[in-house]
């Protein structure tokens, strides 16, 4: 348990005080400035879900609904009692609530990712029903409506026309002459609830009707003339119905809303929690914060925190230098820190750092540090800090400290984090450095975790040679005498007074008298320690240096390597393009060949048939060899690599097949692609890619496709004479070398225009033994079907 106490010495309430600013009502500022840690590691994290979950609408450019509200709890307690009836006024209090909470829900509702605010807003309904009736019956401003009930529209429209019949009365009065003469102006207006005139007092007998009331001035007297005496008494007569009317409503209403008491006070709950987590997650935006963890074990580790407030201090002042960060960590064996370092170096405001963020992690707050921040869960948080001196209790500052220091030892255990300023002050150096060693072994002792701060020299000592106890120190620039404010651990810090008292003024004399007096020990052991923190500086300096060496050799090895590579990238290029032409030449000698077919018909046919392929066995190697170049396809597959069922991209078709067989001992596939089956050898395989071949590209693609891959059958189909004339000669030609005896030439009956130029094309053809119409099985008239020689 952290107390009250703690919490204010390390400014948490003011720092929840700037939270609050941001709430939307007064029930919901006040929810913010009671937040205190929470004592279990579940109510923490939920609590930064929430908010982590709020964050994400403000960082998608938008925010929850809120809008100022009333509390409520007051007017649900009187609602309860049977019978008791709200003021429109009071019940106009609901509208505002009810639309912000059909609103969060509709928002939330539709986001996604926000599972913490699903879970928190699922019960949260803003009573539509209730919503629907008190904004009908009541505007915001606490009027009853026309629209409350048909009753009171008729009664309002009687009293509307009444009104307008006696005004419209008196002012015909006021331009008579036998009245206006006696009139102090020619105006009508209300008093006491009744139309009057003005008439002057020394002529109120003059005009007959009633005295109302008289001016201040005592001159005129304000008349209801005898004439409206009757329509007046009716006007009040329909006003005292109007009321009770309304009265009749706003009881009704009354009864719905104590109905839903509870459902409405428990959702008015989650709406005030909502709004304080609205407010955290608003100012953890501002200050870009992050989640810390929250461990079980005694580690505290925090990596760039800036003290919130000092942080919303230099931006009020507009000061362009940022709060300087603080890292440290504390734990596992180490568990003291002790700073040192000269006044006003930053010693108090980091060990506030400390605590104040701790009080914000474990309250279930984002914190002003780096997400890889680690406190612990610590059950209770002692602070000694600040002059502690008090006249009433007669005590001086070394007694109130020594009050403190006697009750952390009593209560610290190992689920403890302690803080103490100024360790072993206000009192003789040598006695109060003791008795801080002491303090400082038997906290140790203790388990818990401390943080203090000390000028005495003996302490430094103390905590260097104990194990266990760490010195740190905050940095102190030698050269301009100001302090950095930079936390650096395992050295002790330097006071640097007299320095800083020479920078003041302090003449050189008293400075030479003072030095002297502090004797040689102290004078060698300052200089030593100044010496080892120059010689600590030259160190980093070169450290720095190589690093930035090293990185600039990385930075030429990987640009060595992309050059290395880029070689290698442009040899292949220039190879691929060799074997390119070489395909492109091989390919032109096939075409010359097949076209000079006709004219080598007297050679033998196996002769001829011998050359091609010894054609097309120089044209596979130059393609396989093309093919471990070829980037663009991919690498081949190797035949292990491949299964019956399996789908495969074919290079030279530009479409995925699937396989039906495997040749391994001719390192071949048997492949279907759309309703054909072919023969491909393995170097034609890439891996799917997803292409799938329409029918008529696939037939365009196949017919210059390589000798394994001709199809038995072409449809000329829906072509023009000449496209079908230059499809069909190609595709005999594949099929003739291919080794065919038949071929199916699917050209449709239509006219018979396609039928008769592809059988005149046939007619005669060198490739063409004989044709006929194909089998009504076949095809039909659509069909013909040529034996090839």
């Amino acid at each position: 348990m952290i107390s009250r106490n703690t919490l204010q010495l390390l400014e948490f309430d003011r720092l929840l005080g700037v939270i609050a600013d941001a709430a939307h009502s007064d029930i919901s500022r006040n929810t913010v400035l009671e937040i205190s840690p929470l004592p279990e590691v579940e109510a923490i994290r939920d609590r930064c879900s929430l908010i982590e979950d709020i964050r994400r609408i403000y960082q998608q450019g938008s925010s929850l609904p809120f809008e100022e509200f009333q509390d409520i709890a007051p007017l649900l307690a009187r609602v309860r009692p049977s019978g008791a009836v709200l003021e429109a006024v009071e019940l106009a209090a609901f509208i505002p609530l009810l639309d912000m909470t059909f609103a969060i829900v509709s928002q939330v509702s539709q986001a996604e990712g926000l599972d913490a605010l699903h879970r928190l807003t699922m019960q949260l309904t803003g009573q539509p029903d209730l919503q629907k009736t008190i904004k009908r019956s009541v505007d915001r401003e606490g009027n009853v409506r026309d629209t409350a009930s048909p009753a009171l529209a008729a009664i309002r429209r009687e009293l509307r026309k009444l009104e307008a019949g006696i005004q419209k009365k008196l002012e015909e009065m006021t331009r008579e002459p036998a009245v206006s003469v006696f009139l102090q102006d020619d105006f009508i207006t209300k008093r006491a609830g009744r139309w009057v005139i003005p008439v002057r007092m020394d002529s109120k007998g003059q005009v007959a009707g009633v005295v109302h009331d008289i001016s201040k001035s005592g001159e005129t007297a304000f008349i209801e003339p005898l004439a409206i005496i009757h329509l007046s008494n009716e006007l009040e007569n329909l006003a005292a119905e109007e009321k009770a009317e309304e009265l009749r409503i706003l009881r009704i209403i009354s009864a719905v809303v104590r109905e839903k008491a509870d459902e409405i006070a428990a959702e008015f709950s989650i709406i005030v929690h909502l709004d304080m987590l609205n407010c955290i997650a608003q100012f953890a935006e501002e200050l870009h914060m992050h989640v810390p963890e929250i461990s079980a074990t005694r580690m505290i580790r925090i990596a760039g925190a800036r003290h919130p407030l000092l942080t919303l201090s230099y931006r009020k002042m507009d000061r362009k230098e940022a709060v300087v960060p603080l890292d440290l960590q504390l734990g596992n064996e180490d568990t003291i820190m002790v700073i040192t370092g000269s006044n006003a170096g930053g010693k108090t405001i980091s060990i506030k750092s400390v605590g104040l963020l701790l009080c914000m992690a474990l309250s279930g707050m984002p914190v002003p540090a780096g997400s890889s921040s680690v406190f612990p869960l610590v059950s209770s948080l002692l602070v000694d800090m600040g002059d502690e001196q008090s006249i009433e209790n007669n005590l001086s500052t070394f007694s109130a400290h020594v009050q403190n220091i006697v009750q952390i030892l009593r209560v610290a255990d190992d689920q403890t984090l302690v803080l103490i300023d100024e360790l072993g002050t206000g009192t003789d150096p040598d006695e109060g450095t003791a008795l801080a060693c002491a303090v400082l072994k038997e906290l140790q002792t203790s388990g818990c975790l401390v943080f203090a701060t000390t000028h005495l020299m003996g302490i430094k000592g103390f905590v260097h040679r104990t194990a266990g106890m760490l010195n740190a120190s905050m940095e102190f620039d030698k050269k301009t005498l100001t302090p950095l404010y930079r936390l650096r651990t395992g050295e002790p810090g330097q006071s640097h007074a007299l320095e800083i008292a020479k920078k003041y003024g302090l003449s050189d004399g008293i400075i030479s008298v003072a030095r002297e007096m502090l004797g040689g020990n102290k004078i060698e052991l300052d200089a030593l320690m100044a010496d080892l923190n120059l010689k600590r500086t030259d160190y980093e300096e070169l450290l720095h240096g190589l690093a930035l060496r090293e990185e600039q050799l990385r930075v030429k090895e990987h640009i060595a390597a992309q050059k290395i590579a880029e070689a290698e990238l442009k040899q292949k290029d220039m190879l691929a393009n060799a074997y390119k032409e070489s395909l492109e030449i091989i390919a032109d000698v096939r075409r010359q060949m097949r076209d000079a077919l006709e004219s080598l018909k007297k050679i033998e046919k196996k002769e001829l048939q011998e050359r091609i392929r010894a054609a097309e066995q120089k044209q596979k190697a130059v393609a396989e060899k093309l093919a471990a170049y070829d980037r663009e396809d991919g690498e081949p597959i190797r035949i292990e690599e491949v299964a019956v069922g399996d789908t495969v991209y074919v290079k030279s078709l530009g479409y995925d097949a699937r396989v039906t067989g495997i040749m391994e001992n001719v390192s071949r596939l048997k492949l279907v692609s759309g309703s054909k089956e072919i023969l491909v050898p393995l170097a034609d395989v890439r891996l799917k890619k997803g292409r799938e071949v329409s029918e008529r590209t696939k037939q365009t693609r196949m017919l210059s496709a390589p000798d394994e891959m001709v199809p038995s059958r072409i449809n000329l189909i829906g072509m023009r004479v000449d496209e079908a004339l230059s499809q069909l000669e190609p595709f005999l030609n594949h099929a003739a070398l291919a080794g065919f005896r038949e071929v199916t030439i699917i050209h449709g009956v239509g006219a018979g225009i396609l039928q008769r130029a592809v059988r005149k094309h046939l007619d005669g053809h060198p490739l063409v033994k004989t044709f006929r119409t194909g089998e009504q099985s076949e095809g039909g008239a659509g069909v013909t079907v040529a034996l090839l020689s």
